[in-house]
Protein backbone atom coordinates (compact mmCIF):
# COMPACT_ATOMS: atom_id res chain seq x y z
CA UNK A 1 0.00 0.00 0.00
CA UNK A 2 1.07 3.57 -0.90
CA UNK A 3 2.00 6.00 1.94
CA UNK A 4 -0.93 8.90 1.71
CA UNK A 5 0.31 12.45 1.70
CA UNK A 6 -1.23 13.98 4.88
CA UNK A 7 -4.32 16.46 4.94
CA UNK A 8 -2.03 19.14 6.55
CA UNK A 9 0.51 18.44 3.81
CA UNK A 10 -1.95 18.62 0.94
CA UNK A 11 -3.77 22.04 2.57
CA UNK A 12 0.16 23.19 3.05
CA UNK A 13 0.47 22.63 -0.89
CA UNK A 14 -2.91 24.13 -2.01
CA UNK A 15 -2.16 27.49 0.21
CA UNK A 16 0.65 27.62 -1.40
CA UNK A 17 -0.63 27.21 -4.89
CA UNK A 18 -3.00 29.64 -4.74
CA UNK A 19 -0.63 32.07 -3.57
CA UNK A 20 1.82 31.73 -5.98
CA UNK A 21 -0.78 32.19 -8.63
CA UNK A 22 -2.06 35.60 -7.41
CA UNK A 23 -4.68 34.21 -5.27
CA UNK A 24 -5.44 34.13 -1.42
CA UNK A 25 -6.41 31.70 0.80
CA UNK A 26 -8.00 31.51 4.01
CA UNK A 27 -8.63 27.61 6.20
CA UNK A 28 -12.01 27.93 7.61
CA UNK A 29 -12.01 24.93 9.79
CA UNK A 30 -9.04 22.72 10.62
CA UNK A 31 -9.42 19.32 10.72
CA UNK A 32 -7.67 15.83 11.60
CA UNK A 33 -3.43 16.44 10.86
CA UNK A 34 -3.42 13.14 9.00
CA UNK A 35 -6.68 12.04 7.88
CA UNK A 36 -9.12 14.73 7.88
CA UNK A 37 -11.75 15.07 5.11
CA UNK A 38 -11.07 18.31 2.67
CA UNK A 39 -13.97 20.95 1.25
CA UNK A 40 -12.71 23.50 -0.74
CA UNK A 41 -13.93 26.33 -1.84
CA UNK A 42 -13.10 27.71 -4.88
CA UNK A 43 -14.19 31.40 -5.65
CA UNK A 44 -12.58 34.18 -8.10
CA UNK A 45 -12.49 37.35 -6.54
CA UNK A 46 -15.06 36.13 -3.41
CA UNK A 47 -17.81 35.39 -5.13
CA UNK A 48 -19.40 32.36 -8.03
CA UNK A 49 -18.15 29.37 -5.42
CA UNK A 50 -17.11 26.35 -6.67
CA UNK A 51 -17.12 23.69 -4.12
CA UNK A 52 -15.17 20.45 -4.01
CA UNK A 53 -15.05 17.65 -1.60
CA UNK A 54 -11.54 15.41 -1.43
CA UNK A 55 -13.37 11.44 -1.03
CA UNK A 56 -11.74 8.29 -0.83
CA UNK A 57 -12.75 6.42 -4.03
CA UNK A 58 -13.45 2.53 -4.65
CA UNK A 59 -10.02 2.01 -5.61
CA UNK A 60 -8.62 3.30 -2.04
CA UNK A 61 -7.00 6.41 -3.50
CA UNK A 62 -8.72 9.88 -2.91
CA UNK A 63 -9.89 12.06 -5.86
CA UNK A 64 -12.31 15.51 -6.07
CA UNK A 65 -15.27 15.62 -7.02
CA UNK A 66 -17.59 19.00 -7.37
CA UNK A 67 -20.42 19.13 -5.27
CA UNK A 68 -23.96 20.51 -6.70
CA UNK A 69 -23.96 24.80 -7.21
CA UNK A 70 -23.93 26.79 -4.00
CA UNK A 71 -24.88 30.47 -3.53
CA UNK A 72 -22.09 32.56 -1.68
CA UNK A 73 -24.50 33.14 1.25
CA UNK A 74 -25.02 28.93 1.28
CA UNK A 75 -21.07 27.97 1.98
CA UNK A 76 -21.34 28.84 5.85
CA UNK A 77 -24.68 26.56 6.33
CA UNK A 78 -22.86 23.51 4.32
CA UNK A 79 -19.57 24.10 6.05
CA UNK A 80 -21.97 23.62 9.62
CA UNK A 81 -23.69 20.61 8.17
CA UNK A 82 -20.43 18.83 6.89
CA UNK A 83 -18.34 19.31 9.89
CA UNK A 84 -21.61 17.80 12.54
CA UNK A 85 -21.39 14.81 10.23
CA UNK A 86 -17.69 14.84 10.08
CA UNK A 87 -16.05 16.70 13.18
CA UNK A 88 -12.09 15.84 11.28
CA UNK A 89 -12.78 17.67 7.88
CA UNK A 90 -10.84 21.06 6.79
CA UNK A 91 -12.82 24.02 4.95
CA UNK A 92 -10.05 26.04 2.96
CA UNK A 93 -11.34 28.83 0.86
CA UNK A 94 -9.36 29.95 -2.25
CA UNK A 95 -9.58 32.88 -4.18
CA UNK A 96 -7.94 32.36 -7.31
CA UNK A 97 -7.65 34.25 -10.67
CA UNK A 98 -9.07 31.26 -12.52
CA UNK A 99 -10.75 28.33 -10.36
CA UNK A 100 -11.78 26.58 -13.26
CA UNK A 101 -7.64 26.25 -14.17
CA UNK A 102 -6.73 26.10 -10.78
CA UNK A 103 -9.42 22.74 -10.46
CA UNK A 104 -8.02 21.56 -13.66
CA UNK A 105 -4.75 21.31 -12.39
CA UNK A 106 -5.60 20.15 -8.99
CA UNK A 107 -7.71 17.35 -10.59
CA UNK A 108 -5.24 16.32 -13.18
CA UNK A 109 -3.35 12.79 -12.20
CA UNK A 110 -0.07 13.95 -13.99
Amino acid sequence: MAARLSTSVLVSALIRKAEAEGGFAAILAKGDERAGSVILILTERGADPHIFERVLQANGTYGWQETSPTPIEAVPDLIAKRRRFDPDIWALELDVPSWERFAAEMISPD
